[in-house]
């Protein structure tokens, strides 16, 4: 309903409660609306489930018309990642947030800062996601405030034109509300925890959840060793899981990203369960690593024996009662998760890479699409990855290969400064840029995303602020290189008491008070400093 169509139809009910309402205005009441056009988390689970389904259809079209995301750990930080968005590009459009479980551990849990191995409190997560969409709820009311004080303006000045301008914003405005793919790690425990914690994260607004293949005890880091897999029927049961609270809560487009941690996972917590040869448990068995037995008097107290294709084998079992896989197989085990997952509910898949490489992840890709034709990746940007080492590295194997001289260049040592002004580092820093795009268009990632951007921009930052702050500069560490920048370049928390919502909370106590309104806006509130 536009603005316009609200107003009337508020004209109406509050005419028919014959002067009980007389001092309740429609044009505040409409405002109000529009300023929170999501009631609920459902609400917004349901919207954004849409949205990523025309983009993920939009991609099978056209690769270059992929997503992007960045991490966030408070609901200011992806506030603000919208909002620079809208400033920057006009539209939010294929740009997503992205909830990562290693920062809700590290920086969200009450036991303090905790490495992301599933120790912090599972309910953080899904308060995040609503502390998350909270925030850019405020995000739409706060744009959509000054769009009714402009109109306020134009209106009392007479200006028919300008406010016929405004009302149209008004009714085309583009909400700050986009999806959040919500990482849920391994489930936080059994099938029947999964679906209760994925519960409250769609009931907070979720339409993405991201869960991975690691034993959730045994929870470690993509990025750490000592990861533990489980058979493919305990993942299937937690993507069913995750399913079935998507349905249960209506919200039937509901994208469920499967991960995969086989490529640098060399262990399994127990054996799958077979039922023939050549089916799914059998499959995962056969990565097991093991020698094979010619009697019982080969068996110690204590030994596992398995039938591996057609033989006897006593599997490796580590002190820790873990059963190691063999070498060499991770890539394997990868493409057949993937082509498992998709099979039985999964909508997109995570492959969990050591390094950033798209002719690496291409491989992979093209074996799964062999399957699955339309298989579609999220791919981790990750700061685990030294980026600059690694494309530096790829360039310079490239070269090598292609025969090119290179005696000035040291390759262990190219993350050096001496290398960035070389051709080697222009080049590599040409496919640093291009990474995306190329991994889009030829390793048929649909979404990329950075992890834990926040957290190390947060660190930089203060970084560079203490010293100049506790150094020589003083007081023009914070004005010139924070406040200034801010102003010159229209950040808008240089008003932090608007940002805040100070001008919404004046607006509704005109509203609820009349003339009587004491409004913090006035005359003497030093924000008008800035203009």
């Amino acid at each position: 309903m536009s603005y316009k169509d609200d107003i009337k139809a508020l004209a109406q009910l509050r005419e028919a409660q014959q002067g009980k309402w007389a001092s309740i205005s429609p044009e505040n009441v409409a405002r109000m609306r529009a300023q929170n056009r999501f009631q609920t988390g459902l609400d917004i689970a349901r919207y954004t489930a849409k949205i990523m389904r025309e983009d993920m259809a939009a991609y099978d079209a056209d690769t270059a018309q992929y997503t992007q995301s960045l991490g966030c750990w408070h609901g200011f930080i992806g506030q603000q990642k919208l909002i620079s968005i809208k400033k920057h590009f006009g539209t939010t459009k294929r740009r997503y947030l992205y909830l990562s479980g290693w920062m809700v551990a590290a920086l969200r849990s009450e036991f303090g800062p905790l490495p992301d191995q599933s120790m912090h409190e599972k309910t953080t997560v899904s308060g995040l996601i609503e502390e998350l969409y909270t925030f850019l709820r405020q995000a739409d009311a706060w744009e959509l405030n000054h769009l009714f004080r402009d109109l306020e303006e134009a209106q009392k000045a007479g200006d028919s034109a300008r406010a016929d301008e405004l009302i149209a914003k008004i009714d085309n405005h583009e909400t700050h509300v986009v999806p959040i793919i919500a990482d849920i790690d391994a489930g936080f425990g059994n099938a029947e925890a999964t679906y209760l914690l994925a519960k409250q994260m769609i009931e907070a607004g979720a339409c993405c959840i991201q869960i991975e293949n690691q034993v959730s005890d045994e929870k470690q880091c993509g990025h750490q060793d000592g990861k533990v897999t489980v058979p493919h029927e305990d993942f299937l049961a937690k993507i069913n899981a995750v399913r079935y609270a998507f349905l249960e809560l209506g919200v039937e487009d509901g994208v469920i990203v499967a991960r995969t941690d086989s490529l640098g996972a060399g262990l399994t917590q127990k054996i799958a369960v077979t039922k023939e040869p050549g089916d799914l448990g059998d499959q995962y068995n056969s990565f097991l690593d093991g020698d094979e037995i010619e009697s019982a008097s080969d068996i110690d107290n204590g030994d596992v024996v398995i039938k591996q294709n057609g033989k006897l084998v006593k599997v490796k079992r580590l002190a820790s009662g873990l059963f190691q896989f063999k070498p060499g197989t991770g890539e394997d085990r990868v493409v057949l998760d993937c082509i498992t997952s998709l099979q039985n509910g999964a909508d997109l898949l995570w492959i969990e890479t050591e390094k950033p490489h798209v002719g690496q992840i291409a491989a992979m890709v093209n074996r799964i699409r062999a399957e699955v034709p339309d298989a579609k990746l999220v791919y981790n940007n990750s700061p685990s990855f030294n980026w600059t080492l690694n494309f530096r590295q790829q360039v310079f194997d490239a070269w090598e290969k292609e025969g090119k001289d290179l005696s000035a260049y040291d390759r262990a040592g190219l993350m050096s400064a001496e290398y960035d002004d070389t051709e080697l580092g222009k080049l590599a820093d040409e496919w640093t840029r291009n990474f995306q795009r190329d991994a889009a268009r030829e390793a048929g990632i649909f979404h990329h995303l950075i992890t834990l951007p926040t957290y190390h921009t947060a660190a930089l930052s203060t970084d560079n602020l203490a010293k100049g702050y506790f150094g020589d500069e003083g007081m023009l560490a914070y004005v010139a290189g924070v406040q200034r920048r801010e102003i010159r370049e229209g950040i808008a928390t240089v008003k932090h008491q608007d940002m805040a919502g100070s001008n919404i909370g004046d607006d509704h106590k005109e509203f609820f008070h009349g003339e009587a309104a004491l409004k913090a806006g006035g005359k003497d509130n030093t924000m008008n400093q800035f203009g």
